[in-house]
């Protein structure tokens, strides 16, 4: 297994992302698309998920294939992200044909990011017009950290982040996972260096600094995020939100399966994770190019599910700082070069 030449969901071929913020919102929107419709589905084991259309992906409803996948800041008011990509989509003639008419297919999910210090007195709705940006610009390359629907992340020591990461399998499948971290839990142990995602690091994807050497890592610390938020409630204001991607054929099912094994991933690089407080939540897509052989998906989804401890930690360690933040960054609280 070895990193795509980008180290993005985009190295699996012909998936786009492109990404729209506002700094002082202190929020954004991150779409993911093709150029085709692709197999999705989805898993969710947050307590709190705020989501548009994931009804749909259940493998027992009859829409196979979606056209985009949002995933926004903003919380509910975010969902209107996927209005943004629809009315794109639309006009560029793409969605569900139902006789003569065309209903693009854009699932959605979002994360709590309402009391990050940003300005939010809009007096319009601003994530559709996110959603559309977000859409216009989707690239094989897009930037990571402090962006899209990363923007006003914060993890419970850190600023979170967009984070990504891919995976090259000898059988000649890529596997990727794109994340947007705003976790009730911390990424790092206590100490707040070491990334709990660190056995799984290649190279030095975030930092290099290696796995705590301690034992006894159990007990929580006190998050700062929540000190923050105080008097509000931090344990109300938070959620993980992915996508992981293949090339390889898998069926709506399947993708479902893939996407409940990319939850290992939150587990692995987040502590505490799937809490009551959180929305995590997981799209598992395909893009169906690469035939495989029975059997192929156990690794698929282990691939996964390492692809996505990885995007969490890259994402909270490529965060930068901006007026008005709440927490500070990695990178300010911790030189990676000690």
């Amino acid at each position: 297994m070895t990193p795509g030449s980008r180290n993005l969901i985009t190295d699996v071929p012909g998936l786009l992302v492109g990404n729209a913020e506002d700094h002082a919102l202190k929020s954004g929107t991150t779409v993911l698309t093709a150029a085709e419709p692709f197999t999705a589905s989805v898993h969710v084991m947050g307590g709190a998920p705020g989501t548009r259309e994931t009804d749909l992906l259940a493998p027992d409803k009859s829409v196979t294939r979606v056209d985009a996948i949002a995933l926004s800041g903003g919380s509910a008011f975010g969902l209107d992200a996927c209005s943004g990509v629809s009315d794109a989509l639309y006009t560029q003639g793409r969605g569900f044909n139902v006789g003569n008419a065309v209903v693009p297919i854009v699932p959605g999910a979002i994360l709590f990011d309402l009391l990050n210090g940003g300005d939010k007195s809009w007096t319009e709705n601003p994530y559709r017009a996110l959603g559309r940006a977000a859409y216009l610009t989707a690239a094989e390359d897009f930037r990571l950290g402090t962006a899209g629907a990363g923007t006003g992340a914060l993890a419970a020591m850190h600023k979170g982040g967009l984070g990504s990461a891919s995976l090259q399998l000898e059988s000649g499948v890529t596997v990727g996972a794109l994340v947007a971290a705003n976790p009730l839990g911390s990424v790092t142990t206590p100490g707040n260096r070491h990334f709990w995602a660190a056995h799984f690091e290649i190279g030095s994807e975030f930092g290099g600094v290696g796995p705590d050497p301690s034992s006894g890592l159990g007990p929580i610390p006190k998050s700062l995020k929540a000190q923050a938020m105080h008097p509000a409630s931090p344990e109300k204001a938070n959620t993980t939100i992915a996508i992981v991607a293949t090339d390889a054929a898998l069926s709506k099912p399947q993708c479902q399966r893939l996407a409940m094994a990319a939850h290992d991933g939150i587990a692995r690089a987040i502590v505490p994770s799937h809490t009551p407080g959180d929305g995590d939540l997981v799209f598992g897509i395909s893009t169906g190019s690469q035939e495989v052989e029975e059997g192929a998906l156990a690794l698929i989804g282990h691939s996964a599910s390492l692809c996505l401890a990885r995007a969490i930690a890259r994402a909270v360690f490529l965060a930068s700082s901006s007026a008005g933040d709440l927490l500070p960054c990695w990178s300010e609280m911790h030189d990676n070069r000690e």
